[in-house]
């Protein structure tokens, strides 16, 4: 899975440390995240998605045979 997480990030002007800040977790968290190593329960989607103000879907992208898996 990959993450639009960073770009929209950074159109936003905001640190990995303030969106941590906004959605509840640590940075870490969002490093990970960024990075494609950690992959967050729909809460934690739902509140990033928010938090950046785009949807669930803009946000985490699947590769094609990663979808095919599932």
């Amino acid at each position: 899975m990959r993450t639009a997480i960073k770009e929209n990030r950074a159109r936003l002007g905001l640190t990995q440390e303030q969106l941590a800040e906004k959605v509840g977790v640590r940075r870490e968290t969002i490093v990970f995240l960024e990075k494609g190593k950690y992959n967050p329960s729909l809460r934690l989607a739902h509140d990033i998605a928010v938090a950046l103000g785009v949807s669930i879907d803009e946000l985490f992208l699947f590769d094609d045979e990663e979808a095919k898996k599932d």
